[in-house]
Formats: structure tokens, sequence, C-alpha cells
């Protein structure tokens, strides 16, 4: 089977999971076209702006789609097969994953475009709302760390390519570094000099063309100062990267996010539309077929056994608990019309599925035994785009180079909107509401990560291992995890409004995501007690697991007292 007519069938499910299910979604949750979204009822001009749904889906899709649907997905096909983790995505974004973004958007819009933590505070209790903080706050210190460190490992290692060059890491840090300065350049020219946001587009964007050229031939190769070796420079730029999150989360939005974030979405767009026709137009001959084995098995040696670790390895390809707070937080706000959840929350996860399909489409090109294999995700990534960017007949390096800097590029949404949002989170539970008290919220919230992926880590012979790797399982738990609770915070809400058929439609999903992500803690936690009685000693990622559970089981005790029946 060719690559193009599987990808094409994706396609197809995709889109009529749109048209079916969440059309019937849109029908459940009532969505009324005459309602006055709160986008209308506090219009401010800043927070709240009333904006048409193509141009929202845009801005949404930029802030949901990240890093995670290209690792997870790369990381769950090599260890189990592509057809399992194509099965997921697939399946998984239409009848939970979208499901979930487009139920927490509406919940969001039904109360005054509050946080799911508002909505779990008012049909809960203050308690869940307080455990409900703590569970995002720690899930976003997860998400910061997976990411730091695999971005600065790429900025470190060279990518050799199969023409006897390479990509150098240093060079994609140089990119990186005049893509922020380009940013930054835009956000003072849209704010203080008032050009136009189109001339703004036509004079930036180019730019960040330019910035990868430039990269390549002017490396950056900072020294080992934080540790020795690789892993000294690669600890260094971690933390390079955390000083660029605690500066990105207290900045005003128009100097660094909001430039940043537009001009990301080129890179989106640009990748999707590059990966779509390359995947069509195929290889020599205009044929690429599927090589690597659709199914290794149910267990594997890195990840354990397809039951739970596929779902929370995939992670964000097919459910994300990040979306809630992004349909909640921002997305919430500036929607127009009711029935634009339907475009936005619903349509916009299927798009990240369709980033989560090319992912996967870089490892069916590859055989078990190919060099590659063995590579970061990133990497993979990057030269399975960088093929399909080539046929368009750009250098092999540059079109690398391209594909390293969006994945990049993608990463750097992520960790712009996890660490304000942490800012936000701590600000709440401790009620700094100063300036002082932003900056005392960001100093934690970035610290903590620090320690993490300053800490030298081990596998289980003992053998150095990235950072990332031994994060990724509880990231993807913690936020599965989140998407089962948010679900679960929205479910009460139906419930207890009596929407009950529609409760039934996020309550079935729920269960499967709690019971998921929970079995995958135990085990995590087994695990850990394994190594503990042979002497490793206890591990950061074990104790944040079971603070995970406690947390999670606390929540689920809260939900139960709440639907109990009150006394009359």
């Amino acid at each position: 089977m060719t690559v193009a007519a599987l990808f094409l069938l994706c396609i197809a499910v995709l889109a009529a999971g749109y048209r079916v299910y969440g059309g019937l979604l849109a029908r459940r949750f009532a969505l009324d076209a005459r309602a006055d979204t709160p986008a209308h009822r506090f219009e401010d001009g800043n927070d709240y702006v009333p904006i048409p749904r193509w141009y929202l889906l845009g801005q949404h899709f930029s802030a949901i789609s990240a890093a995670g649907p290209i690792v997870g997905p790369i990381q769950a096909a090599i260890h189990f097969g592509w057809l399992p983790a194509l099965l997921w995505i697939v399946l998984g974004s239409v009848f939970i994953g979208a499901m979930h973004d487009f139920s927490a958007l509406v919940g969001s819009v039904r109360h005054r475009a509050q946080s799911v933590a508002e909505i779990v505070r008012e049909h809960m209790s203050q308690t869940a709302f307080v455990l409900f903080l703590a569970f995002v706050w720690l899930a976003l210190v997860y998400v910061i760390v997976a990411f730091t460190n695999i971005t600065a490992g790429a900025f470190v290692d060279a990518l050799p390519l199969a023409d006897g060059r390479s990509v150098s890491g240093g060079g994609v840090a140089t990119s990186s570094l005049l893509y922020l300065l380009i940013g930054v350049a835009m956000g003072v020219a849209l704010h203080r000099f008032r050009m136009p946001l189109w001339l703004a587009t036509l004079v930036f964007v180019p730019l960040v063309g330019v910035a990868i050229w430039i990269g390549q031939s002017a490396p950056i190769e900072l020294p080992a100062i934080v540790g020795e070796g690789r892993e000294g420079v690669v600890r260094t730029w971690c933390w390079v990267i955390l000083v660029y999150c605690a500066v990105a989360s207290v900045v005003p939005m128009w100097a660094l996010l909001q430039p940043r974030g537009y001009l990301g979405g080129f890179f989106l767009y640009g990748v999707l539309a590059a990966s779509f026709v390359g995947i069509l137009i195929g290889g020599p001959g205009g044929h690429d077929h599927v090589t690597y084995p659709a199914f290794l098995g149910f267990q594997s040696e890195r990840l354990g056994s397809l039951y739970p670790f596929l779902f929370i390895t995939v992670a964000c390809g097919a459910c994300s608990g990040f979306h809630g707070l992004v349909c909640s937080g921002t997305t919430s706000k500036q929607l127009d019309r009711e029935p634009d959840a339907h475009v936005v929350g619903y349509g916009g996860m299927l798009l990240e599925a369709v980033v989560a399909v090319i992912s996967l489409v870089c490892v069916m090109m590859l055989t078990v035994d190919a060099a590659e294999i063995r590579l970061d995700p990133n990497q993979i990534y990057a030269l399975g785009i960088g093929r399909f960017v080539e046929r368009f007949g750009v250098d092999r390096t540059l079109a690398v180079s391209f594909a390293l800097l969006a994945f990049t590029t993608f990463v750097y949404d992520t960790l712009d909107v996890s660490t304000r949002l942490g800012r936000y989170v701590l600000q709440e539970l401790l009620g700094w509401r100063s300036r002082a008290g932003a900056f005392a919220a960001t100093a934690i919230t970035v610290l903590a990560p620090a320690l993490f992926v300053s800490a030298s880590l081990t596998d289980a012979q003992g053998r150095p291992i990235a950072a990332w790797r031994v994060f990724w399982p509880i990231f993807g738990s913690s936020n599965q995890l989140l998407a089962g609770l948010t679900l679960l915070g929205i479910t009460i809400w139906l419930r207890r409004t009596g929407r009950t058929r529609a409760a039934w439609l996020t309550g079935v999903p729920m269960v499967f995501m709690m019971v998921t992500t929970l079995w995958s803690l135990v085990l995590l936690l087994e695990k850990a007690w394994t190594r503990f009685s042979g002497g490793y000693g206890v591990d950061g990622p074990a104790i944040v697991a079971l603070v995970l559970f406690v947390l999670a089981l606390a929540l689920v005790a809260e939900a139960a007292r709440a639907l109990r029946p009150r006394a009359a």
C-alpha cells in the first residue's frame, strides 16, 4: 500500500468524523447562534474580542499544535508499529480528543469564558478547584521539562544526511535565536510604529527564510557551563531556554508571544502544505510504499505494554489536556458565535491529528534496521519533512534546517503558553496579584523544571539517558489525565444542569481516559519501586507520579460528592 493512499484514507475518516460526530456534538450541546457570547458581552478590545471563526481557528491551531503530535506518534510507531498508533490517532481524536476540546470550549463559553478550574469550583467544590489547579501546575512543569530537553538536544547534535553532509545543531540554534529576534522586531514595528499587518508580513516572514539560510553558516557553540561533555552542553542550553521561558512569561504579549506566534503560524501551515503535497507526489517514480512493520507486538522493551503505554505515548496526537487550558483560557474569550465552536474546538483537534499522521508517515517510509530509527524523534521528523520539502527543488540541507526550525517553533508555542499559564496558576493558588508576585511565580515555575533537566538520569541498566525520555511517560500520563479530569468537570456540569444525553458523550470517554492514565501511573510507580528496592534510590519522576495519582483520586472523590443527591 502506498503512503499517499493511506494518508488520504485518514483524511477522509477525519473529515467524516468532523461532519457526523462533530455535528452530533453540536446538536447535543444545543449551540445557539443567537446567544450572546462572552466575546461580545465583555468586549474590551484586549482579552475579549470576537473574531471570525476561520481566523480564530488559525490562532487556536497555532496555540495547541506543538511537539507533542510529533514526538509521541513517532515513538509509538517505532516501538509498537505504525498501525496501533494510527488507529488511536484517527479514532481517538474523533471520539475523544476533538470532543474534549469542543466540550471544554463550549463549557467555558457557557461560564463567562472562565477556565475549566472555575467550572470545577462552581459545580464541585472549592477543594476540587484547588486540587485541579495544583494538578494543572504539575502537568505544565512536565510539559516544560520534556520540551526544553528535547529542544536543547536539537541545538547540540549534528544531523547527518544521506549524501554525507550534515545539519548543524548549532546552526539550528542560530536560526532559532534570529527567529525570536525577528519576532521582537515585528512586535515593535506593529505596536510602536503602527506598521500595517500586511506590510509587516511582507517584511518579516521572508526574514525567517534568511534566518534559516544564515544559521548553518554561523552556528552557535555553547561551552558546557552546567556539567561536562555533551550532557553539560545540553544542560546549559536547557538553562538558556528556561531563561527565555521566564522572560516570555512576563513581557507584554505584543512584544514577543503574539508576533512570534504569528510567524510560527506560517511555519505550521507551510509544513502542512509541503507535507500534504510531498506525500501525494511521492518519491522517485511517483511512489512511496509503506515499508515499516504495521505491528511489532504488545510489549516494548523501552515503553512497556501496549496498553496503557500506547495511549500516553501518543499523547497530544489523539487527545491533550493542555488543549482544554487553551480552549478555556484564550479561545473562549474570542468566540464570535456558539456554532463556531464546531469549527474551532472540534476542527482544531482534527488538524492536529493530521500533524500526527504526517509524523507517522516519516516512520512508515523507513525500515526496522534503518539508521534513522535510532535518532531522536525530532530528527526523524526533520529528515522526513526534509524529504517532502526537497521534492520542491529545495536543497536538502536547507530543507532539513527548515524542518528542524519548524519543530523548534512548535516547541516555543508550547513553552511560551505553558510558562505563562504556570505563572497564572501559582498566582491564583497563592494569591500573588502584584507584579512582584508575577516574577516570583515565574521563577518557581521555571526553577522546578531546571532541577529536573539538570539531574543525571540513567535507564534501568544504569546507562545515561536523555531527560525527555525519562519524563515523557509522566508527561503523557499527566497530560492525558488532565484531559480526563477536564472531562470529569464538564460531565459534572452537564449532569447537574440536566443535559444527560450530552453527559454520556463526555462521561464514557472520561472513564476510559481516567482508567488508562491512572493504570499507567500505577505501572510507572511499580517500576520506580523496583528501582528503589534494587538500590537505585527514589527519583523525582516517581515522586511526582505519586502526587499526580493522589490528586486525581481526590478529584474523583470530590466529583462523587458533588453528584450525591442534596438533602431536601
